[in-house]
C-alpha cells in the first residue's frame, strides 16, 4: 500500500507541475485521471500492479 500512496504523490506532483507549465491541460488531467480509474478496475489492473511492484522492488535493491 505504501508505494501505491508514493506513486500516487509522485504522479500528482507531476501533473500539477505540467498545469502550471501550461503543458498539461486542466481536461486532459482530468481524462487522465478518469483513465487511470476506469483502468483499475479492469482485467489489466492486476498485472500492471505485478509489474510495478516488481520494478519498485528492483529499483530498491540497485539503489541500496
Amino acid at each position: 500500500m505504501a508505494f501505491s500512496v508514493s506513486a500516487l504523490v509522485l504522479f500528482g506532483i507531476i501533473v500539477v507541475i505540467f498545469i502550471r507549465n501550461k503543458q498539461l491541460k486542466t481536461s486532459h488531467a482530468v481524462m487522465a485521471a478518469l483513465f487511470g480509474f476506469m483502468l483499475s478496475q479492469s482485467t489489466a489492473a492486476k498485472p500492471i500492479q505485478d509489474f510495478l511492484t516488481q520494478l519498485a522492488q528492483t529499483i530498491s535493491s540497485v539503489a541500496s
